[in-house]
């Protein structure tokens, strides 16, 4: 009797590892939660927005667009996504790269801001969003263009 009980202690101790363990593995992309909704910066150039929702418990996805007048001069989608112990940003913007994602890895994890790298990009290498405050958040890319140091930033305030 003392074995069986053993036993179904040792199994039962070793599923509740198996279950922390998975959802260890989503806790990184649920330090990102903070991105979900929709987000504007509004210039005399045209608007700036970008709307992310939650697919799932390991994966985000945005839309970004920048309109001026009634024209699209920009068009991107983004998918956040976690795989085990690691943060993608993937991005597949119409008209550039042959309209193929490219993939950038969470590089920094500090409080509120989120920074995603990918060296071998040709521009930008660097793409991060920070939250500075509940409905603000700055997202800026930067990284080398044409061998010379180059970054943009964008202050976007939260619509919903």
């Amino acid at each position: 009797m003392m074995q069986k009980i053993t036993l179904l202690l040792s199994i039962l101790l070793i599923a509740s590892a198996c279950k922390k363990n998975n959802n260890a593995e989503k806790d990184l992309i649920k330090k990102a939660d903070w991105l979900i909704g929709n987000w504007e910066n509004k210039t005399n150039l045209g608007t700036l927005s970008e709307n992310w929702e939650k697919v799932n418990d390991s994966t985000f996805k945005a839309k970004s667009l920048f309109i001026k007048d009634k024209d699209t001069i920009h068009n991107e989608s983004i998918i956040l996504e976690q795989k085990g112990e690691n943060l993608n940003y993937t991005t597949t913007i119409i008209g550039q790269n042959d309209n193929k994602p490219i993939r950038f890895q969470l590089n920094e994890d500090i409080e509120n801001e989120l920074i995603f790298e990918n060296l071998k990009n040709d521009y930008p290498q660097k793409i991060s969003y920070k939250k500075t405050s509940k409905t603000s958040l700055t997202t800026q890319i930067s990284g080398l263009q044409s061998g010379k140091s180059s970054s943009e930033k964008y202050n976007m305030v939260k619509t919903k």
